[in-house]
């Protein structure tokens, strides 16, 4: 029979792993974004499915992985820093007045790391993003009502290639 006691509970659980408890990189976007970043996912990703016909039913097997766009949202200074670089990489990408952009990719691919941190700073757990480029860059809304309060706009990111985590190769 299973123990469900708070002892045997508390003697199995080490500690909880805090969400607000993380730091974001991205070299392009400054080294302000760290503090800035007020907002972002640990990634996911998706197994493709491939039906295969046998006999009038299907059997299911593995395709390939899909992985998702990944969003972060930035706290706005007055610098307007990591607005203006995301703004300056997406231009990059595609110019707004000239509709052109660079012919090898590889001119606008970065990466990026999320790391989960523990209570003393230290690194519990770290993914790396590789090849992402900003898909969309939110509005920032402005009102008159809006006191007492920063503004905050999000970034989309292509996962271009993959991610990689300290569990996942």
């Amino acid at each position: 029979m299973a123990d469900l006691s708070i002892n045997a509970f508390k003697g199995a659980f080490i500690s909880g792993a805090r969400p607000n408890l993380y730091a974001v990189t991205i070299a392009e976007l400054g080294s302000t974004l760290e503090f800035v970043c007020r907002g972002s996912q640990l990634p996911s990703s998706s197994m493709g499915m491939i039906d295969v016909p046998y006999m009038g039913r299907q059997l299911k097997v593995a395709g390939n992985r899909i992985f998702a766009d990944w969003t972060i949202t930035v706290l706005n200074d007055t610098n307007f820093a990591v607005r203006q670089a995301v703004e300056a990489w997406s231009s990059l990408i595609n110019g707004h007045e000239s509709n052109v952009g660079p012919v090898d990719i590889n001119a606008y691919y970065r990466n990026a790391t999320v790391q989960q941190l523990d209570q003393a700073g230290g690194i519990l757990y770290t993914y790396e993003f590789k090849d992402i480029w900003p898909t969309e860059i939110s509005e920032i809304e402005l009102a008159f009502d809006s006191n007492d309060a920063i503004e905050e706009f999000t970034i989309t990111f292509a996962v271009g290639s993959y991610w990689l985590s300290n569990g996942a190769a």
